[in-house]
């Protein structure tokens, strides 16, 4: 098990983000994790990035507690940048190279696929293009667990193609991606999981051709009814 969660719980004042939630994943998963928005998505990833601590219940990342040694394993692309607008690609590439010991320059090179100049700032960039920059390098990392809050969220159709493509090229099979996204048509192809999150609980935990197999129906259709009220 790469990830094991137990009864865990999040409060923000009045509102509980996670009740009491369990879930355990295996290594070599592409696992989306999907809900309406409010109903936990970010808070569970940001706990697993180490962002935020729970109140209640434990997790496990390849049977650690969330901490430094976690941290040198998962590697986290959250729904904002925390990169400097100002800051041009080969700074973006560098600031990678010497921050994560793990983080693999070749894979990094890929930058190049876009036809961009290294010499541009981010914030020149488009947001697609600006997107996929940040993906490259979080997958450039050789993790074990990837945490992608919306990778595509607000980018035309062929930016998320790019970037389902440099997900699926970028992680080995002995890891795991957890992939938060409301946009589940254009994920589904490549999810070998899906987790839905409803009210801070895990409603189910599916593999994705079993489900299609017993509902006979797609991720995305099936989401629709289960949330449509």
């Amino acid at each position: 098990m790469i990830l094991e969660c137990e009864k865990l719980s999040k409060n923000y004042g009045g509102l509980r983000a996670l009740d009491e939630l369990n879930l355990k994943l295996e290594s070599g998963k592409i696992v989306g994790l999907l809900g309406p928005n409010g109903h936990g998505k970010t808070t569970l990833i940001k706990i697993l990035s180490g962002l935020l601590r729970q109140d209640k219940g434990t997790v496990l990342i390849d049977g650690k507690k969330v901490g430094v040694e976690t941290k040198k394993i998962v590697s986290y692309l959250s729904e904002r940048s925390y990169l400097s607008p100002g800051m041009k690609i080969r700074d973006v590439a560098k600031f990678f190279e010497e921050f994560y010991e793990d983080f693999d320059i070749k894979r990094a090179n890929a930058i190049d696929e876009l036809g961009l100049d290294r010499e541009s700032r981010l914030k020149s960039l488009s947001k697609g293009n600006r997107e996929k920059v940040q993906l490259i390098m979080v997958m450039s990392r050789k993790a074990k667990l990837y945490l992608l809050d919306e990778p595509m969220g607000g980018v035309d159709p062929a930016a998320r193609d790019y970037i389902l493509k440099t997900i699926i090229s970028n992680y080995s099979e002995d890891a795991t991606v957890i992939i938060s996204t409301h946009l589940i048509q254009d994920v589904e192809q490549i999810l070998d999981e899906v987790v839905f999150l409803k009210e801070g609980k895990v409603m189910f935990h599916r593999d994705v051709d079993e489900l299609r197999m017993e509902e006979k129906k797609s991720v995305d259709a099936l989401f629709r009814e289960v949330f449509s009220c």
